[in-house]
């Protein structure tokens, strides 16, 4: 019997290997700095992942290309807002490249300034440790100086479309 990777295509095919990752559920977050003017910068983000318990780390990655790399790279801290099921419009406008994706969008401001976004369930802020290129990519690792969280279901991200995640009956 041939396991299905037996005859999958070749994983530098750009679509295939899309196709493999969206399978993988994830959370949906707004990660958000300030430029040096003092503009919030913010973007829609499913690589956010948790690095290290001890000390509290987290990490994301940014496309090499993109439009707010500038402001990242050097700004000191960025929040993480993990989006509340609820909030699937403000997801969609922080995807695009919308001139004010902050537009009507209340903010807390966070250490560092980094914007904190209203109504999420989850806040991070964090310290920028190191970033480092891999590929088409930049990954950010941040130290956690500050978390929150409060009731809510969470949005998540699967096969290329938005949903919201419940808990299976029975599970612990």
């Amino acid at each position: 019997m041939t396991h299905p990777t037996d005859r999958a295509p070749d994983p530098r095919d750009p679509l295939h290997f899309r196709s493999c990752l969206s399978t993988f559920a994830t959370g949906v977050t707004i990660v958000a700095t300030r430029a040096p003017d003092g503009t919030p910068v913010g973007l829609t983000v499913n690589s956010f992942n948790s690095l290290s318990l001890d000390p509290p780390l987290v990490l994301w990655s940014l496309r090499s290309v993109a439009r707010h790399l500038d402001a990242f790279l050097r700004a000191s801290h960025f929040s993480v807002s993990v989006l509340a099921a609820g909030q699937l419009e403000l997801a969609r406008r922080f995807a695009r490249s919308s001139s004010e994706p902050f537009a009507e969008v209340i903010l807390h401001d966070g250490l560092g300034g980094a914007p904190l976004v209203d109504g999420a369930i989850a806040w991070f802020e964090c310290e920028t440790v190191t970033r480092q290129e891999f590929g088409d990519h930049l990954l950010f690792v941040g130290q956690v100086r500050r978390c929150a969280r409060v009731p809510g279901m969470p949005l998540v991200f699967h096969q290329g479309d938005f949903g919201q995640a419940a808990a299976l009956d029975g599970a612990v």
